[in-house]
């Protein structure tokens, strides 16, 4: 018989007692047999109590690997988060070399631009004045033969 059983027979044996007339509601019981019960709970006790100490020291593993776990998780959760934080900041900061990249690509067409177009005035005025003297030269050419014609 298990503990709970010995309990079982012992609250039996105390509700089939009969009582001691005006003794307060004391009962008469088989003491030998009590003592017998007391025994067997003590020899079955150890057992039982071992079975409680097993659970307990399970439930203990149980629970230390549950942290560890929730630990892992957590840490893992932390690492993915600071990769994602850093890859942020990777993107912000290739962002941010793009913009003044293009920035300074803008300039850079702005002046280019300035610098075509300041050349290319400089080479049609060059063009202009070359016109301008062999316009001149032909008008003289051509006073200079009407002049030819005319002395004759």
């Amino acid at each position: 018989m298990n503990v709970n059983e010995i309990l079982n027979e012992m609250d039996d044996m105390l509700d089939s007692a009969w009582s001691v007339p005006l003794s307060g509601g004391k009962c008469v019981v088989d003491v030998d047999k009590i003592r017998d019960f007391i025994d067997d709970i003590r020899l079955n006790l150890p057992q039982e109590i071992k079975q409680a100490k097993l659970i307990v020291d399970d439930r203990k593993i149980i629970l230390d690997d549950a942290k560890k776990e929730a630990d892992n998780i957590v840490k893992t959760a932390q690492e993915k988060a600071k990769r994602l934080v850093d890859q942020t900041e990777i993107v912000k900061e290739a962002n941010q070399k793009a913009n003044e990249t293009l920035a300074t690509a803008t300039q850079q067409s702005k002046e280019l631009k300035k610098a075509a177009n300041e050349f290319a005035e400089n080479v049609l005025k060059s063009s202009e004045q070359n016109l301008i003297e062999a316009l001149n030269q032909i008008k003289s050419a051509k006073s200079a033969i009407r002049n030819t014609n005319t002395v004759k």
